[in-house]
């Protein structure tokens, strides 16, 4: 059974996501902890409360690496085959991504490359474009930079605020998360330059 480690910031809603698929059946994975660099993350009390192991590791103060090193032995322990960022607010060293190669998944609410980094809904509406959506991608050391592996498109209506925007991006984050975690666990894929291209 592949072991998933999955890390949030915040309120957790990919990571419960996640959690439904498997619980569900629409996904072969186990969830083997939930770290959360905040001790007041929503997320680590709706873990807990699925039963799943979930624990702070305190990022406050500290150096990105000698963090990403903390992080990474927890995550080895537990034997953790992947990594899902779940609105993880850090930006990883080149050290954790060279520990799990091609094996780190992020998501973000943006059409990758437009608009990375924070506030993407408010740079899409300030940007006036048509269309938004949200990436699932490989993580590198740079920001929301890595292959991309499935994306999915949302209109932006010319009603839309930011949290109106959000609301309709998530939905399908929760959809393509899930997506793209069967394919990479399934290995049908492989990696040609930036694409991630799925084999037979």
């Amino acid at each position: 059974m592949n072991r998933l480690g999955i890390l949030i910031s915040g309120r957790g809603s990919n990571f419960e996501a996640i959690a439904d698929s498997i619980d569900e059946g629409r996904l072969d994975a186990e969830i083997a902890i939930v770290i959360s660099n905040n001790p007041h993350a929503k997320g680590l009390r709706k873990a807990k409360a699925r039963g799943l192991k979930a624990v702070c590791i305190r990022s406050r103060a500290m150096e990105r690496e000698a963090y990403d090193r903390l992080v990474v032995a927890t995550l080895r322990k537990e034997e953790v085959d992947l990594v899902c960022l779940a609105g993880f607010m850090r930006l990883l060293s080149a050290y954790f991504v060279g520990e799990y190669p091609n094996r780190i998944l992020n998501i973000h609410p943006s059409l990758l490359p437009s608009f990375p980094g924070l506030e993407a809904q408010v740079q899409a509406l300030e940007h006036g474009v048509k269309h938004s959506g949200c990436t699932v991608h490989f993580v590198d050391e740079h920001l929301d930079a890595g292959p991309i592996i499935c994306q999915a498109v949302v209109p932006v209506l010319d009603t839309d605020n930011e949290d109106a925007l959000a609301a309709r991006i998530l939905k399908e984050e929760h959809r393509i998360y899930t997506e793209a975690v069967r394919l990479v666990l399934s290995n049908r894929f492989r990696i040609e330059g930036r694409r991630v291209l799925r084999t037979p």
